[in-house]
């Protein structure tokens, strides 16, 4: 590398520059102050962990994403976490073992191998709450609407949601009685929605035609509330599981939509994200102008089972600086200081003055012998002089 590009970062690796990061610490404090308040308290999970523990129940795209390293020290293989949701869940599981449900979130930085998108970062600010202990619908209508208050924080209202069940499929899937390499091969066009290539799938491999139709069924089972009535009408000879996850589903989108008028909420019992990972009730929020999701979540029942227990579990997560990028207004002030000539020898009034000012959560510098200050670059709008009554602040 010659010394023209030392300055070079890897592709989808970024720095904060000064406005930058106090916006990004300024809304991940706002973050922390929301989570807080609901009840949430806060850990900080290590940056790197033994892979074996890290990937322990977190799903095959994780593991895809995250870097492998050996520790010089035990000379076992570590890894540079890609998710928290999996290391708050070890928490909860085997540092913080509650008996009742227990509220934890974060707000740290992560590591990705591959961006997720062509313009995405690699090295997301990952934000999120997560709710252990209690199975029922309230803990996910709870995480949702958190989720809600999160992207408020950034003024947006304008959220477009997104739910679904990945236990409707996998109980159509088991019923179907097909083989692990069936499934996965189904899973595949699903999540392509390759339609022709479905019904020839179907066609060989699912002899029972009620039960054909039900998995062809889902691919059009998306819409608002009449998409829960549709399918409930096309499973009705379907399994108890089937009817439970509609019926929860009902339950939770009935709850948002009459917290949350303004949400434009659609079912998606087709949409299997996290199928490997999740085990029942997904979601995902959508904003105009952003082809991606920009917060998602679900509920991941039984995660702690690798460390020895397993628990109810359902939460949400978010990139802090794509809610930065997508925040309606300034989520901080414009950066002011107040600048204080460089001043020889000791002078108490002006030290007092500035030990106020500084308490008083003014930005103060102080100038360098030598300098000619350039009040733009050291965003100063005012300075302190020596008055009349002593030192003051006047424009600059």
């Amino acid at each position: 590398m010659s010394a023209v590009d030392r300055w070079l970062l890897p592709d989808g690796v970024e720095e904060a520059l000064p406005l930058r990061a106090r916006e990004l610490e300024a809304l991940r404090r706002r973050l922390l102050d929301l989570y807080e308040s609901w009840g949430y308290a806060l850990v900080m999970p290590p940056l790197i962990e033994f892979l074996d523990s890290l990937l322990c129940g977190a799903g095959p795209d994780v593991s895809l994403q995250t870097f492998t390293l050996t520790d010089q020290l035990s000379g076992r293989a570590m890894g540079v976490r890609a998710d928290i949701t999996p290391q708050v869940a070890r928490i909860d599981a085997h540092s913080l073992p509650a008996t009742g449900p227990q509220r934890l979130c974060y707000a740290s930085s992560v590591l990705h191998a591959r961006p997720a998108g062509m313009t995405a970062t690699r090295v997301p600010l990952q934000a999120g709450a997560e709710l252990f202990g209690h199975a029922g619908v309230d803990a996910d209508i709870e995480v949702i609407c958190l989720m809600l208050e999160t992207l408020a924080v950034a003024g947006r209202h304008d959220v477009h949601l997104d739910l679904g069940n990945v236990g409707i499929y996998r109980a159509l899937v088991a019923d179907a009685a097909l083989s692990a390499q069936d499934e996965q091969t189904l899973f595949d066009i699903f999540q392509r929605k390759a339609i022709p290539e479905l019904d020839a799938f179907l066609a060989a491999r699912v002899a029972d035609p009620v039960r054909r139709g039900w998995l062809r069924g889902l691919v059009d089972l998306s819409g608002g509330t009449e998409t829960l009535e549709r399918a409930a009408r096309l499973f009705a000879a379907s399994g108890a599981a089937v009817h439970r996850a509609l019926n929860d589903l009902a339950a939770i989108g009935s709850a948002v939509q009459q917290r949350y008028p303004a949400v434009e909420l659609c079912f998606d019992l087709c949409e299997l994200r996290g199928y490997r990972y999740h085990s029942g009730c997904v979601f995902a929020a959508y904003v105009a102008g952003r082809s991606q999701d920009v917060a998602k979540g679900g509920r991941y029942d039984g995660i702690g089972e690798v460390f020895g227990r397993p628990r109810p579990a359902t939460g949400f997560s978010v990139d802090v600086k794509t809610l930065a990028d997508i925040a309606a207004q300034p989520l901080a002030s414009a950066l002011r200081g107040i600048y204080v000539p460089p001043h020889a020898g000791t002078d108490a009034p002006l030290e007092e003055a500035v030990a106020q000012l500084r308490i008083a959560g003014e930005r103060v510098v102080r100038g360098l012998p030598g300098q000619v200050p350039d009040f733009d670059e050291l965003h100063c709008d005012r300075q302190l002089r020596r008055g009349a009554q002593g030192w003051e602040v006047v424009p600059r």
